[in-house]
């Protein structure tokens, strides 16, 4: 199909033209797609990805070449139409830009008309040109100026036009005239730093980016660069005949970089548009389409397509990212090596340095000596002025990993050394990052080899088993490091009452490992910790510790978001698990740092009050003596006692407090702490009848969060309207608490965070909130004979892709005070209003309630009771409750 000659007749392309240009790009593109998918059904053939892409960059050629002289005319000889970047290099996808570099050959005045409606008409019939439109000296001055735009034109492609132009420019951009290959290598490796600080230098987050992701497509097109800079060379073969590389790292390279290939045509297949992002609503079908069918997988695990084939895109990328290192390092050396090279440095018999480097002596050193593979870690621990290993030896570690058997982790020598490694002051961290690199670790504990690239589909996990694991260890080291004592500085107290660091260390290492097992993975894991224990020969009385540790490392962190730490006998009961001082200091190091190394959203001040408040109340128990259970008389006693010290601080009087007190029951004191019912107390006192309904709030408490006080006629749906406005304003609900007094009114206490986490500090807000709740308890008629206010507020988008079926349980409390109500359901806005709702109409009391959010899977925990104060145990009640919990919600 041809153009009119519009440089002659001025014509403006018609409606129809550009509709068959663009069926004629939709058509080629749904022919690739089919050949995908074909291909993708032939396992033991994986699709020729490379063929399709040059094929889509073939086929834009000759649109190009088509209308190029159409729009340009005469003038279409005069300038150089230039494909750059990855079209240039004719890697050209589904979506992506159509990078183009129009060269002039004198200012642009004469053609930019021209040029003008050339661009717009690519845009028309559905193409994306990404261009610039430059004369020599300009594109020249951009290249020498800027490594972004020299990396884009030495993969320049001349489409048509002035020859001589190309050729001036190729001339113009050699390194003997700008960006010298070591400046160009050192700002390709900069701009690599700043591409992984925002991916957290880990190629294991939950959504990776494929293209510019730490492993991904980058930094194999980042060797390609270098090379075609500093030896012309533009095919990756090359980095095999000039020894960069062996064949079979070669082969290692090309196949991850294919397979990341087909998943960013998979990515741009499914949806339709340039999508770089693995995001978790495209992994089940792209899975899929990869032959990761449910057929050969566990039904009862419905996510295990998904999470196995992510382990398989991890695990390329992480292979991937030891290339990487490997070859930069090689380059470095190359590239930037000093004039004369300087002699090595004797280390010891086996290893020297160069460079700052670490490298074996001989090449036949680990063959010799294989416990070298892990003495080279401890080494580098105990030089640190080293900047790590030497690219030869790397690779030497890599060919020489099959050492690592049965036999050779059992050798008590390899043990010790292991042992060594976490014994030390510094460096543990890295070292052990720098062994999961280069598979050592995996070689050493087959079962962490397991869970190596291992994720789970969720919004909870944001990384694979080994990194979390690894982020675990490098949290418990911080707080042994003054540097990070802000943090978490109650942590930095305990860690110093920790006598053997390496055996939390190694608590840290196990606590996950049973994860794919098909078991508990708690108890799995104690399994696998006995066993390494024994290896290597730590003593009976930390070998049982560690087990401990690794079979209940879920246990404080579950006491604390599901229970009533407020209860004496939640307390005792956990306290009475633990056992002693020492083991709770090691829970409660791992507990934090497990979940500091879990997500970094879901830390926040509330989680680390809340997990103080319970390791306070549990050292207390333990040091009075687990045979002593707790006396509540004396408990409240004690509680009042310190009350009414405060008070009388704060110049209130001894009978004035009390007559207000004898309003409250006795679970009040149970539940609030001393500084709580201060506050609470004398700004009753101080309200007048007409200044009713109360509402307070305070920015900073010892929970760690806001707490928002309400003191208010008791009235059926209280709670859901207060929490429905409280989601509404974008507040987060840490935990409620819910009083009746014997006048009849109700006490409400919340504690609440922004939506991200963040605390509330600015005064106006404060202000909003307050006013805001006050004029909706200021409506004149009972709360129950109208619907709590919808909530407006955007679904997290996880949610649509995470729905968590809703389910409602009941469990007894051993004191017979109340019933716990366990939800768990899909986070979605309004939830505990919704709630509210349902135990309003079926009459039922909530007394407290704990709420905990998991990703995008909410589990709360109510306290309730019927309208007698009784504990809720008709089992059709319950079943009625549940039925109308699940109506209000919605069943995922």
């Amino acid at each position: 199909m041809q153009l009119p000659p519009l440089a002659e007749t001025g014509a403006t392309p018609t409606a129809e033209t550009i509709a068959a240009f663009r069926e004629r790009i939709q058509q080629c593109n749904r022919e690739l797609e089919t050949r995908f998918t074909s291909d993708c059904l032939q396992q033991e053939r994986p699709c020729d990805i490379d063929r399709l892409l040059h094929s889509r960059s073939r086929f834009i050629d000759q649109i190009l070449l088509e209308t190029w002289p159409v729009f340009m005319g005469a003038r279409s000889r005069d300038h150089a139409l230039i494909a750059v970047g990855g079209y240039g290099r004719q890697e050209l996808n589904l979506h992506s830009d159509i990078d183009l570099l129009v060269l002039l050959d004198g200012h642009c005045d004469a053609s930019s008309e021209m040029l003008g409606r050339f661009f717009c008409f690519l845009w028309d019939i559905g193409l994306k040109p990404g261009h610039s439109v430059r004369t020599l000296p300009e594109c020249t001055e951009a290249a020498h100026s800027d490594q972004t735009v020299i990396t884009n034109l030495i993969e320049g492609r001349l489409l048509t036009g002035s020859t001589s132009l190309w050729e001036a420019l190729t001339e113009a951009i050699h390194s003997q005239h700008m960006w010298a290959s070591a400046d160009f290598f050192q700002a390709k490796l900069q701009e690599q730093r700043c591409r992984y600080d925002k991916y957290d230098h880990t190629a294991c987050n939950l959504e990776p980016n494929v293209k510019e992701g730490p492993g991904g497509l980058r930094d194999i097109q980042l060797i390609a660069w270098i090379m075609r800079r500093h030896y012309g060379s533009h095919q990756l073969e090359d980095l095999v005949s000039k020894g960069w590389l062996t064949q079979d790292e070669y082969l290692e390279l090309t196949d991850g970089r294919q397979f990341l290939q087909r998943v960013r045509f998979a990515l741009h297949h499914v949806t339709g548009r340039a999508e770089d992002r693995l995001l978790f609503e495209y992994q089940r079908e792209i899975a899929e389409l990869f032959g990761f069918s449910t057929q050969n997988r566990d039904q009862q695990h419905p996510n295990a397509v998904v999470e196995a084939f992510m382990q398989r895109y991890f695990r390329m990328v992480t292979g991937l990212e030891r290339l990487n290192d490997l070859l930069l390092q090689l380059f470095h050396d190359a590239v930037l090596a000093s004039d004369p090279a300087p002699l090595p440095e004797q280390l010891n018999a086996h290893f020297q340095t160069i460079n700052g480097y670490i490298e074996v002596t001989q090449e036949h050193v680990f063959l010799e000596r294989p416990v070298a593979l892990l003495e080279i870690f401890l080494l580098l621990q105990q030089h640190p002025e080293l900047k790590g290993i030497r690219a030869s030896t790397i690779r030497l570690i890599r060919q020489h990993i099959y050492l690592i058997d049965e036999n050779y982790r059992q050798d008590p020598a390899a043990c010790r050394v292991f042992m060594e490694i976490l014994r030390q002051s510094s460096g543990v961290t890295h070292q052990f990052f720098l062994m999961n690199r280069y598979g050592i670790l995996g070689a050493w504990l087959p079962e962490f080899e397991r869970v190596s690239g291992r994720m789970q589909y969720d919004l909870f996990h944001v990384y694979t088993v080994d990194e979390h694991t690894l982020f675990v260890i490098r949290n418990l080291r911080r707080f042994s490091i003054p540097e990070f004592r802000e943090e978490t500085p109650h942590c930095h107290t305990v860690f110093a009452n920790i006598d053997r660091p390496e055996m939390l260390y190694i608590a840290g290492l196990m606590h996950d490992i049973g994860k794919g097992s098909g078991h508990d993975h708690s108890e799995a894991g104690t399994v696998i910790a006995a066993a390494f224990c024994q290896r290597h020969a730590i003593g009976q009385r930390d070998s049982l510790r560690i087990q401990w540790l690794v079979r209940h490392h879920l246990l404080m962190s579950l006491t604390a978001q599901r229970k009533d730490i407020s209860d004496p006998e939640v307390i005792h009961e956990f306290a009475s698990i633990v056992g002693d001082h020492d083991t709770l200091n090691h829970l409660y190091l791992l507990t934090i740092a497990d979940i500091r190394a879990t997500n970094p959203n879901i830390w926040n001040s509330w989680k680390n009050a809340l997990l103080q408040q319970l390791y306070t109340s549990a050292s207390r128990a333990l040091r009075r003596g687990l045979h002593h259970p707790p006396d509540q008389s004396s408990i409240i006693s004690t509680i009042k006692d310190e009350s009414r010290t405060l008070l009388q601080r704060l110049g209130m009087a001894t009978e004035a407090c009390t007559s207000l007190w004898d309003r409250f029951g006795e679970d009040y004191f149970l539940r609030f702490l001393p500084e709580e019912i201060a506050w609470h107390t004398l700004a009753i006192a101080l309200t007048p009848g007409s200044d009713m309904p109360l509402v307070l709030l305070r920015p900073v408490s010892l929970r760690g969060c806001a707490e928002i006080f309400i003191y208010h006629e008791d009235e059926d749906g209280l709670f859901a309207h207060c929490t429905a406005i409280l989601d509404q304003l974008g507040l987060s609900i840490m935990d409620a608490r819910i009083i009746t007094d014997r006048s009849g009114s109700a006490l409400l206490s919340f504690n609440v965070l922004e939506e991200n986490g963040a605390p509330l500090r600015d005064p106006l807000r404060q202000v909003q909130i307050c006013r805001r709740l006050k004029q909706d308890l200021l409506y004149d008629g009972p709360r129950g004979d109208t619907s709590p206010p919808r909530v407006h507020r955007r679904e997290n988008r996880g949610t649509r892709h995470f729905a968590i079926p809703t389910q409602v349980s009941f469990h007894e409390d051993p004191q017979q005070r109340h019933t716990i109500l366990e939800l768990i359901a899909t986070v979605r806005p309004g939830l505990l209003s919704k709630v509210g709702q349902a135990l309003t109409e079926e009459g039922i009391r909530l007394k407290n309630a704990k709420v905990s959010t998991l990703g995008s899977q909410a589990e709360d925990i109510f306290f309730i009771t019927d309208a007698n104060d009784c504990p809720l145990q008709d089992p059709q009640r319950q079943a009625r409750l549940a039925a109308a919990i699940i109506e209000h919600v919605g069943n995922q």
